[in-house]
């Protein structure tokens, strides 16, 4: 009997200290975002960030439907510095990212060019 008393003790107490988790306090959590729209409508994009065994990840939806490319941005802080990249797409395209240490994610949408028809910058993470 002590030893039942004793492990329900112990079980308890790993609980409450937050050692033992329960499998949806471990469910990532999740952010959708968007629709943001380049500066003329004409491209737009949509998406989520998630964090999940320690990184952090974006998946994004692109669309436009014009002889021309469109383009999303993303910013993001990380490990002490700033980085930034754009993905090129023409009709429609989804990708994911992911990355560690991340802290900030902004996003933007141009039409036409990386830098022409740029919509305004959001954050989403």
């Amino acid at each position: 009997m002590r030893k039942v008393l004793a492990a329900a003790a112990l079980a308890g107490s790993i609980a409450v200290t937050g050692l033992a988790v329960a499998p949806a306090a471990q469910a990532a959590s999740s952010g959708g975002w968007g629709t943001f729209y380049a500066a003329n409508h004409k491209a737009y994009t949509h998406g989520s960030t998630y964090r999940s065994h320690g990184k952090v990840y974006t998946h994004w939806y692109g669309k436009e439907a014009t002889p021309k490319f469109g383009y999303v941005w993303f910013r993001y802080y990380a490990n002490g510095s700033w980085h930034q990249f754009s993905r090129k797409w023409d009709g429609g395209h989804d990708e994911t990212w992911s990355g560690r240490g991340i802290k900030k994610i902004y996003t933007w949408t141009c039409w036409g060019g990386s830098s022409t028809y740029c919509g305004d910058r959001h954050r989403i993470f």
